[in-house]
């Protein structure tokens, strides 16, 4: 993937502390990039010397504006979120405020920024209504990813702008991620560590979801700002499903301990999620644009735990 193109280019990265928002800011460094990483607090395990960062709440519209009018960018990649969805239920306004009107005041912000780019991050769990059946989101989180995209592509479509929407499955990877293998290759240096833990709880071992590097996902999503067709949508995928009994099995091929875990029953159906429509197309269209996966699967669970491993010699040094 040439990114020469990017070299000495603003490009202001949300969510720049995240556990996406990192490995980001790590890459286009590397492109010789001039980083304008937002974030909503500072947080202790994460510093960069080599970007600026600029505190930002991006639920006030002013301050997105006075962002956006500061760093005057390039290119915009939106990572930030509420990506909980137990969250989603406690607070879904305050979950539909950060996924739907966070994107919708950078894009408004946008407007006197013609030539900047921008590539807004989804999900693949968002809601799909069924035509001719009541609407019936399964929680807050998939309804708000569903508005963001019903939202962004609809503004940008109004105002001629330059954004590109992308939809990521499951994202694994070293860092500090609550994705499902991170959660259990936590659970395994737990147990590791002598601690006997109490049974990790599992769905069932034939649930399968695409899991996908998230080291490869941001250069998809560079790619994406240099050459993807705005207005459209991608999705950011492996291509390939995993069950979690496949997960489990591998993580504890690494490892010598004795990993309790207890495991549900197969799931009957989508768990209210209506399936995506096929996308091949738009994958396909991935690789035209200089990407594919790269990161071998195994290589993604071996590096999650050890991840986990390093943070913990890390705790125990500071004990």
């Amino acid at each position: 993937m040439d990114t020469t193109r990017l070299k000495d280019k603003v490009v202001l990265v949300t969510g720049a502390s995240g556990f996406t928002g990192r490995h980001a800011v790590q890459l286009l460094r590397a492109c010789g990039t001039k980083v304008a990483a937002v974030t909503r607090s500072l947080s202790a395990d994460w510093q960069d010397d080599q970007v600026t960062v600029h505190l930002c709440d991006l639920r006030d519209r002013q301050a997105v504006n006075q962002l956006v009018s500061r760093t005057q960018p390039d290119y915009i990649l939106h990572l930030a979120g509420q990506n909980s969805v137990p969250v989603s239920w406690a607070d879904p306004v305050s979950t539909i405020e950060m996924n739907v009107m966070s994107p919708l005041y950078l894009l408004d912000a946008m407007r006197t920024l013609p030539e900047c780019r921008a590539v807004i991050v989804g999900s693949r769990l968002k809601y799909i209504p069924v035509p001719d059946l009541p609407l019936s989101p399964p929680h807050p989180y998939s309804l708000s990813k569903y508005m963001e995209e019903l939202v962004s592509m609809s503004f940008s479509a109004m105002y001629s702008q330059q954004m590109i929407y992308a939809e990521p499955g499951n994202l694994i990877g070293p860092g500090p991620s609550t994705g499902i293998c991170s959660l259990l290759a936590a659970h395994v240096v737990s147990a590791e560590q002598g601690e006997n833990p109490t049974p990790f709880r599992l769905s069932s071992r034939t649930d399968a979801r695409d899991y996908l590097d998230v080291r490869d996902a941001v250069r998809a999503y560079v790619a994406l700002l240099l050459n993807g067709e705005p207005g459209r949508i991608y999705p950011v995928i492996s291509g390939k499903e995993r069950t979690l009994g496949e997960i489990a099995d591998l993580l504890l091929s690494y490892t010598k301990a004795q990993v309790p875990l207890l495991w549900g029953a197969p799931s009957s159906g989508p768990g209210g999620i209506s399936a995506v429509e096929d996308d091949s197309s738009s994958f396909a269209s991935l690789s035209k644009i200089g990407w594919k996966p790269e990161i071998p699967f195994a290589s993604s669970i071996k590096d999650v735990l050890q991840d986990h491993r390093f943070r913990r010699s890390k705790e125990g040094g500071q004990a």
